[in-house]
């Protein structure tokens, strides 16, 4: 599992060069560091310019191997003496996509489209373990649909992160409702997390179909109209929404709100529905509309893509690792990024 201990990762560590207080001898040092973990082997170095007290350690990945390779670039890593670089921005940011936990309706087999139903209890627990499967990964924004399902399964997910920050919805309907929800300590809000709703990342609206069971459904309009329905691109339901039609208002706010967040070095997370992220993975998938209609997606299950130079390169299967393997890299590499801070700062 994701659960890879810190021990089990780092393989071994040797050092040349420098004391091993990281003293002040003079010279060119070097860290190298051999990660293994399941299913893959990362050789890292680290590389020291100046005296071991004073110069900046830059942390480099050269060479990674295993199911799923790395996208990480070198990673600077500021000294004390060097405040200009912690400004620098990452070279790369991540998106992860969920699809909320089973709710009341999947559970009785019925269609739910835009109907606001919570979730069951295993779809408690799924958002739950969607959490503990990203809990190593940055998350500094939070998009949900406006639907209580989606919103309950990002809040589920971020108990499980070991930075704590608490997810806060923001209000923006009125500027009463800014007013009243404002925070007033700036200490408070370096450990929250914006939570913003929209509709426009809503389920597909199913129109004369929400409420009705899917079998009854299906005896009652034909299983090929049904399907037709459900898995066609541009064909509506009575009074509903098509695919095509959920991907017009997905696509065009995640590329008005959500895109220009990564571009600007936020990590990203994005609790929704099975038709709304399956809207947003044809985008960054650049998957044709015959391609999209066969994508399923898992509930509960997270998906993780790395935005970099503009571009998204996706890490996770849309329906899911049966082990969380694709996140076992991220975790090692974050843990030795914690225990490097430890040791130099």
């Amino acid at each position: 599992m994701a659960a890879t201990s810190f021990h089990q990762a780092i393989g071994s560590i040797h050092a040349h060069g420098c004391h091993s207080s990281f003293g002040s001898q003079n010279g060119i040092r070097n860290l190298s560091v051999n990660m293994i973990s399941r299913g893959f082997d990362v050789d890292v170095r680290l590389v020291a310019r100046g005296n071991c007290s004073s110069g900046s350690w830059k942390l480099s990945v050269t060479h990674a191997s295993g199911s799923h390779s790395s996208v990480a670039d070198p990673v600077q890593i500021p000294s004390k003496n060097n405040s200009s670089d912690s400004k620098k921005k990452p070279h790369e940011t991540a998106l992860i996509l969920i699809r909320h936990g089973e709710s009341l309706w999947n559970e009785k087999n019925l269609f739910t489209g835009c109907v606001d139903v919570p979730l069951t209890q295993k779809g408690v627990e799924e958002a739950i373990e969607a959490g503990k499967r990203i809990c190593n990964i940055p998350v500094d924004m939070i998009y949900t649909s406006a639907l209580i399902r989606a919103q309950m399964t990002a809040m589920l997910a971020m108990t499980q992160h070991r930075r704590k920050k608490v997810p806060i919805i923001t209000h923006s309907e009125s500027e009463q409702a800014q007013r009243w929800s404002q925070i007033y300590s700036e200490e408070t809000k370096k450990q929250s997390i914006p939570v913003i709703a929209a509709w426009q990342l809503n389920e597909r609206m199913y129109g004369e179909l929400q409420g009705l069971n899917k079998q009854e459904t299906a005896d009652r309009f034909g299983k090929e109209k049904v399907h037709e329905w459900r898995r066609s691109y541009d064909i509506p339901p009575p009074n509903g929404e098509s695919l095509e039609m959920c991907a017009q208002r997905a696509v065009a706010y995640f590329k008005e709100q959500i895109e220009p967040q990564l571009l600007r070095g936020k990590n990203v997370m994005i609790a929704a529905h099975g038709n709304s992220l399956r809207s947003i993975i044809m985008y960054l998938d650049k998957l044709t509309s015959q391609e999209v209609i066969s994508l399923e997606l898992s509930t509960g299950i997270p998906m993780l893509y790395i935005f970099r130079d503009g571009k998204f390169i996706r890490r996770g299967s849309p329906v899911g690792p049966s082990e969380a393997g694709v996140y076992a890299y991220t975790k090692s590499l974050a843990l030795y990024r914690q225990k490097l801070d430890e040791m130099f700062h």
